[in-house]
């Protein structure tokens, strides 16, 4: 019986869709298995069986085998070359006088048939890296050589390093799969402060974690009126002044003399603009029970029960 699974060839990278074929029975979420990518061989590993049939839909490629252990051992024999030969990457560019241009990781192909230069650039002109790619020719004669330029975000994922927030590394580094997009907007419903030291992360870009609370604060708002809106309180009508989602409530401007004032969300109503106001009311007073007698039935006898 066929399956399709998600692979990951990566700690933190996208998954991809692949079918298992006859072995979907004999292997299971964290196996190794391998497969044939546009980069060769590669060893990726089992992250999840896809229960959607839509996803079962069109043709996908079907994995080789599940990955055995001497499979394993020449994946690890090859990936403690890659620290050297980006030494010798790294060398290249210099001698070329490469500006503007940085290499941070190399990738060979589990079985050493290819070999990934990873590279970013300050600029967006096309840079031409044919000399360096000669070079690396010349002395990796068995490997098919492959530049991969990669955006900020995915820069500071190689780097890694400590959080603005505290953590001791960055979500990108840490457990995102993916990148989402991020927009300002998500800032402004959360009532964060626009300044750019504050919502932008290492990498130059909105920080990721504005999309952690956004849907929660979007649905928050939806219950609330807006700022500027007229609403009935307790007290008579008012203008918001604030809002407060996770709080569930609002701050109503009633004029220069009499200030501000929170309610909850139940204790307002909204107004349309040109209806009459309310009286407001003020607060009760401690008065003796006789005037508050007089009050209410205007003879001093007490109030009927």
């Amino acid at each position: 019986m066929s399956a399709i699974i998600g692979v990951r060839f990566q700690k933190l990278g996208k998954v991809y869709h692949f079918d298992a074929g006859v072995h979907a029975e004999s292997i299971h979420p964290g196996d190794y298995v391998v497969v044939t990518t546009s980069r060769g061989k590669q060893i990726g590993q089992v992250a999840c069986f896809v229960c959607d049939p839509r996803a079962a839909e069109g043709d996908r490629r079907t994995i080789d085998r599940p990955a055995s252990a001497q499979d394993l051992l020449v994946q690890q024999t090859w990936k403690e070359r890659e620290e050297e030969t980006l030494v010798l990457v790294r060398e290249g560019a210099r001698k070329h006088n490469f500006q503007g241009v940085h290499f941070y990781a190399v990738e060979f192909g589990y079985d050493g048939s290819h070999l990934s230069v990873i590279y970013s650039t300050e600029s967006d002109e096309k840079l031409d890296l044919k000399p360096l790619r000669n070079e690396l020719a010349h002395r990796f004669t068995r490997q098919q050589i492959e530049f991969r330029q990669v955006g900020p975000r995915d820069v500071a994922r190689l780097l890694s390093g400590l959080g603005a927030c505290g953590l001791e590394q960055r979500c990108c580094s840490q457990f995102l799969g993916e990148f989402n997009p991020i927009s300002i907007k998500m800032a402004k419903a959360q009532g964060i402060s626009l300044n750019p030291g504050e919502i932008t992360g290492i990498c130059g870009r909105l920080r990721c974690c504005l999309i952690y609370e956004y849907d929660q604060y979007a649905e928050a708002r939806q219950r609330l009126p807006k700022r500027g809106k007229r609403v009935q309180t307790p007290r008579g009508i008012g203008r918001v002044a604030e809002v407060f989602p996770l709080r569930d409530g609002v701050l109503v401007d009633f004029g220069d003399e009499l200030g501000t004032a929170e309610f909850r969300r139940e204790e307002i109503q909204p107004v349309e603009e040109g209806s009459p106001a309310a009286p407001i009311q003020e607060p009760a007073k401690n008065e003796p029970d006789g005037e508050a007698d007089k009050k209410n039935n205007g003879d001093g006898r007490p109030p009927s029960r």
